[in-house]
């Protein structure tokens, strides 16, 4: 299993990193024109359009030119394209505009915009990045990362020489991350971990024991403290917490979110609402002085579980995660830290204490009526995989861009949390990308019973797990300390 997991990512791995395509190039910062010599395993042939966006090699296909040669096959699927929208239909069959597998009628740069465009798998809204371009026709082309499309219809994708991809229609798509780590995919990842939270277990690390910047995901442990609060009984979810002149401050600097005005009130609920969804500052701040009065107070008590949990790569200098100036005369600026270890190690912990957090970090928008202001979640994933159920992005300019992804898998007795976690991604497209192909991994590795660990050890199998939740939670955090 083991052997096919590795060959199948390095195959998968070829169309992530290279497909080098024919020969229209040009200098970076631009949208480069190429095309690729596709064919199936079916037999079907032709020539796809392709723009490599910004610099060689990050390449996008032409789904119109895909669609048609999958037509004939079981990955067939239907497309429909707009100026800025685009539906998707897998199992539908794609009506030609008779623009499909024809070379570029221009060579010029057409110099288009990398959105996440209204996006529709089947109905259902997702997040990919895709470039939309007008052809000469009239008619709009959607070009999409190979890997992401290879996501989206389950097939796997591979590179045999430069400028030819075959697409594995009978093959599910599948990724190892130890081949990619080795091909040099995490070279710009600050460090990536994957495992199942409810057992300890490490199916993937890559430079997980190194402390790093994280960013808001840092609102995880200021949840995770305020919820302690409200099992101790010191604070009620309905509580209504007056907003401090601090907090308003916040909110009105340009790292607010949430519209919070000073002696009005807001409850307990929706602060964390607000803290876990569009990552509100100031509601994490709010949270932190509704519990120890003050944010200099809240985060030695940060810092103080960071060390009950073990957490020994881990600094907290505030409640939301933005970077901190010192009082000296040539101030220090701080941010807060943790390795992806002690991430899996916090996340754990949270999830098994109080799983009742995903009721919240599984929500796509939720209204705080206190203030009748409408929130989204910031995590990319969940309307991309049905399992996904959190947790929590965050993004400073040092700690580029993080998410902690958590996922439900059954194994037909009992649920299973598997997370993800990824650190310092060049920016939120990557950031996604990336994680999904890890949740993908995550998702897979469970199912199959074995874990393609970057060491080349198998995954162990434990038994006997502890039932009561301290006990549980104190195995969980050992195993993985263990483990790491």
């Amino acid at each position: 299993m083991k052997t096919i997991l590795r060959k199948t990512g390095a195959m998968i791995l070829s169309v992530i990193l290279i497909c080098s395509f024919l020969p229209i190039r040009a200098a970076a910062s631009y949208e480069i024109p190429g095309i690729c010599r596709v064919r199936t395993d079916t037999g079907s042939t032709g020539t796809v359009k392709t723009l490599d966006y910004s610099y060689e090699g990050n390449t996008y296909l032409s789904l119109r030119d895909t669609a048609m040669i999958l037509r004939d096959t079981e990955k067939a699927f239907s497309l429909e394209v707009t100026g800025s929208t685009v539906s998707l239909n897998t199992g539908a069959v794609y009506t030609p505009l008779g623009v499909e597998n024809t070379l570029w009628e221009d060579s010029g740069n057409p110099d288009i915009a990398l959105r996440r465009n209204e996006f529709k798998v089947n109905g259902e809204i997702v997040y990919y990045y895709t470039l939309i371009m007008k052809l000469p026709s009239g008619d709009y082309d959607c070009f999409m990362m190979a890997a992401d499309l290879a996501m989206i219809l389950d097939v796997d994708i591979t590179v045999s020489e430069a400028g030819s991809m075959e697409i594995q229609t009978q093959m599910p798509f599948q990724v190892s991350p130890a081949a990619l780590e080795e091909a040099g995919y995490f070279y710009g990842v600050n460090s990536a971990l994957v495992g199942d939270a409810t057992t300890g277990e490490i199916y993937y690390g890559y430079q997980a024991d190194e402390s790093y910047p994280i960013a808001s995901t840092s609102k995880l442990m200021t949840c995770l403290l305020a919820m302690e609060a409200v099992s101790a009984g010191q604070l009620s979810l309905d509580r209504q917490i007056t907003i401090s002149d601090a907090v308003q401050a916040l909110a009105d600097s340009g790292d607010g979110v949430v519209p919070l005005k000073a002696g009005e009130q807001i409850s307990v609920r929706e602060l964390l609402v607000g803290a876990l969804l569009p990552s509100s500052n100031e509601c994490a701040l709010c949270l932190a002085e509704a519990i120890d009065g003050s944010e200099e107070a809240f985060v030695q008590r940060m810092n103080q579980k960071a060390q009950d949990l073990g957490l020994s790569q881990t600094v907290f200098f505030n409640s939301n995660g933005l970077p901190v100036y010192t009082e000296d005369f040539v101030p220090a600026k701080r941010q807060n830290s943790m390795s992806a270890a002690d991430m899996f190690r916090l996340v754990s912990y949270l999830l098994k204490v109080y799983p009742q957090i995903t009721d919240i970090t599984s929500m796509e928008e939720a209204v705080l009526e206190s203030l009748d202001f409408e929130v989204k979640n910031t995590n990319p994933l969940l309307r991309n995989l049905p399992e996904v159920t959190g947790l929590k992005t965050g993004t400073t300019n040092r700690a580029g861009a993080c998410l902690v992804t958590s996922l439900t898998a059954d194994d037909g007795t009992a649920e299973h949390d598997l997370v993800v976690i990824v650190f310092g991604t060049e920016d939120s497209i990557e950031r996604g990308r990336v994680s999904g192909l890890l949740a993908r991994y995550a998702l897979h590795t469970f199912d199959d019973g074995m874990a393609g660990m970057g060491s080349g050890e198998e995954r162990r199998t434990l038994e006997n797990l502890p039932t009561h939740a301290e006990a549980a939670v104190e195995w969980v955090i050992r195993t993985a300390r263990a483990n790491l």
